[in-house]
């Protein structure tokens, strides 16, 4: 009777413990509630509406329904229609479409005279994934006109072989390997996890050792406790980066065609702003347990909704919506851009502003919750 008065004993004191500790207590129905809904709707391997430039250099009623087939089979979003070589090159380069199909000039000219037609489709293989799927819905729309544009003289083409020839090319990424995609991703994944996680201790590591007082006695600012906090940390990240980028090159031969410069100093930005993060996480937290909580909370969207893991494009709106308040989502744009398409400072300005704005504002946060602490 003994033991089981002192084991309920125990039961009930871990429930009370339990009930107070709120944020544990949301993590433990949260995380699942997150991951069912993130794997559930957001995730798609088979991305969708891709959006695509069209480079038309023969107006005729056989190319615009070739356009309206290539848009009806799901997988492009005609979005742009480029109106030159030089503009479908910088669309594909920035990242504002993910395909440039090219109509050439005579070609349908060339069907009409029984001559080999050609179809040019370019396609940012960056991430091989998400081309994949839609590379072969072209073909399959352009059998489509043919069967149902094709009359007269030309209805011999659909007996035989079809007469375009659809020619594929793989910017950026040729061969399509995966790995291109994947180790330059991972350099923002592994800042975001480490980063995060080591700064989201600081303020509560001092709690729980009772050196908070010492803290508080110095005469520092929030804003100076924030950056001697987080200034050590960078030369951690900076070791990681130069060892991601020797294993990169030498282990699995990823290119690196932009500017080291440029690299630099955004992958500087993106470890300050990831730091600030967790410097925020750890004036909320009110112990170490709460704050790893916190960073494993924020560490599995930056994962899944980042375009790391999956096309960022085959998410649905509200998942995109979530990716893009994300500093890994933007980070992976930028390092991508520079090692694989020799981006230059005018297309990756964009990202580059996003993590500073996100700099700005957590850093305000965070220096507002460590003034609640003090009082």
């Amino acid at each position: 009777m003994g033991f089981l008065s002192r084991l309920w004993a125990m039961i009930v004191k871990e429930a009370q413990q339990l009930r107070r500790d709120r944020l544990t207590f949301g993590m433990m129905f949260g995380i699942p509630i997150m991951q069912l809904l993130l794997f559930g709707f957001a995730i798609n391997a088979d991305p969708k509406g891709l959006p695509t430039a069209i480079l038309s250099s023969d107006h005729t009623s056989l190319t615009r329904s070739l356009t309206s087939a290539i848009a009806s089979t799901g997988y492009f979003s005609i979005v742009k229609v480029a109106a030159s070589e030089r503009e479908a090159d910088e669309l594909l380069q920035r990242g504002d479409v993910q395909f440039v199909i090219t109509i050439p000039g005579g070609f349908t000219r060339k069907l009409v005279r029984h001559e080999p037609a050609q179809l040019a489709v370019e396609a940012d293989a960056t991430d091989p994934a998400t081309t994949g799927p839609a590379i072969g819905a072209v073909a399959q729309a352009v059998a489509q006109t043919l069967s149902q544009e094709l009359s007269g003289p030309l209805s011999s083409y659909r007996a035989g072989a079809s007469p375009v020839d659809v020619v594929l090319h793989r910017r950026y990424n040729p061969e399509g390997v995966t790995r291109f995609n994947i180790v330059p991703g991972l350099l923002g994944i592994i800042l975001t996890m480490t980063m995060v996680m080591m700064t989201a201790l600081a303020v509560t590591r001092e709690r729980e050792r009772g050196t908070m007082e010492n803290l508080l006695a110095m005469p520092v600012r929030p804003i100076e406790v924030m950056a001697g906090k987080i200034a050590p940390y960078i030369l951690i990240g900076g070791v990681q980066v130069a060892v991601v980028l020797v294993a990169a090159r030498l282990l699995f031969a990823v290119p690196f065609e932009g500017s080291f410069v440029l690299f630099g100093g955004a992958t500087l930005l993106f470890i300050t702003v990831n730091l600030a993060i967790g410097f925020t996480f750890s004036t909320i937290a009110q112990n170490q347990l709460q704050a790893m909580q916190m960073s494993f909370f924020f560490l599995m969207p930056s994962i899944l909704l980042s375009g790391f893991a999956f096309p960022f494009r085959g998410m649905p709106g509200w998942a995109q919506v979530i990716g893009e308040v994300l500093p890994a989502t933007h980070f992976l744009r930028i390092v991508r851009g520079l090692m694989l398409k020799a981006a230059d400072l005018s297309q990756v300005s964009g990202e580059i502003a996003v993590l500073s704005l996100m700099l700005m504002i957590v850093s305000a946060v965070a220096i507002s919750r460590y003034k609640v602490t003090l009082d």
